[in-house]
């Protein structure tokens, strides 16, 4: 054995030796112990426990070693799963299901909570009381609140209302880009073929959001009237607690749920303002739909109307009179 370690031969044994050790290391540890108690220890009772000793280690830890040498480890494959985003902010009750074939086409399906509520993508927010949305396959539709005004922000005509750009950045931070529920009333349309909806987000009720934190008033056209006690209340209780433009804009006249009508013949005596008007129907209806100065093409037109329905700066449903302003000129800036 020493011969196969000396001289030039080692230059090759002793390397080989090494590798060997290394590819069978706990049967190489097991030979070099039983060498040292071979050659250490002269009882022999002692030697052959210890030789048992050295065995059965070498038998379980040398049976795992070539195991695992033999066993090739594989790379774990994960199958890749497309990551669902959840939007925290939305009801996933009425959440639609968009085909994973053509995931930019919108599908536009009933809530299964409430098939009252048809679902509809916003693509585009106009103002505190507006939004263009996709009723499906790109069907683009404009949508009017149903209850509820806000100020004026977009008619070039009008200056920018007081808390209008308020509402407005309200109304997108609640719906901008997002799966709104739409509920129909009565009317399907006013006469700018606007879609006359309720507005839900998830579990919010738009509408009523708006109204109760100060956004919108609280304003009635019949026949769609179905919430207008509970926006009529939610406003009442913005004002008692000055929230938004009821604190901001000096705004302290109340705002009447319903728009007054002179009918035909009648005669409507305003105490406010000691004018009267009367002899015949207006050219335009008083109760529906909501008139802004853009319908008119002149002030005088704008204030006739004003006149003959019997608004004036303490009751201006369809706010023809600048909000803040309250002096009884309608569309003044036409």
């Amino acid at each position: 054995m020493k011969q196969l370690f000396s001289g030039k031969k080692k230059l090759i044994t002793i390397p080989l030796a090494i590798i060997l050790g290394l590819a069978f290391l706990p049967f190489a540890i097991a030979v070099l112990l039983a060498w040292l108690v071979h050659k250490k220890v002269s009882n022999k009772k002692v030697q052959y426990i210890s030789f048992a000793t050295i065995g059965l280690f070498t038998l379980f830890f040398g049976s795992a070693w070539v195991v695992a040498m033999s066993s090739p480890s594989k790379p774990t494959q994960q199958s890749e799963q497309p990551k669902v985003q959840v939007d925290q902010n939305v009801s996933q009750a009425t959440k639609p299901v968009e085909p994973e074939t053509s995931p930019t086409v919108f599908k536009a399906q009933t809530a299964p909570s409430n098939p009252n509520l048809v679902l509809a993508k916003v693509v585009a927010v106009i103002d505190g009381d507006t939004i263009d949305v996709d009723l499906g396959e790109g069907n683009i539709k404009r949508i009017r609140y149903i209850g509820v005004d806000t100020p004026e922000s977009v008619d070039p005509r009008q200056p920018v209302q007081c808390f209008s750009k308020e509402a407005t950045a309200k109304n997108k931070e609640l719906v901008e880009n997002g799966i709104v529920g739409l509920e129909k009333d009565v009317s399907e349309t006013d006469k700018y073929g606007r879609l006359l909806r309720y507005v839900y987000m998830g579990d919010l009720f738009i509408n009523h959001v708006l109204v109760a934190e100060g956004y919108a008033s609280a304003i009635s056209y019949p026949p769609d009237v179905k919430y207008q006690d509970k926006l009529k209340q939610a406003e009442q209780e913005a004002r008692t607690a000055n929230k938004g433009l009821w604190n901001a804009c000096n705004t302290d006249t109340p705002i009447p749920t319903t728009k007054p009508t002179t009918p035909t013949g009648t005669t409507n005596n305003n105490t406010s303002t000691g004018t009267t008007s009367g002899g015949g129907a207006c050219k335009y209806s008083c109760s529906s739909p909501d008139r802004d100065c853009s319908d008119f093409s002149s002030h005088d037109e704008a204030q006739a109307f004003f006149n003959c329905c019997g608004f004036t700066a303490q009751n201006d449903p369809m706010k023809l009179d600048a909000v803040g302003v309250g002096d009884g000129i309608a569309c003044e800036n036409i």
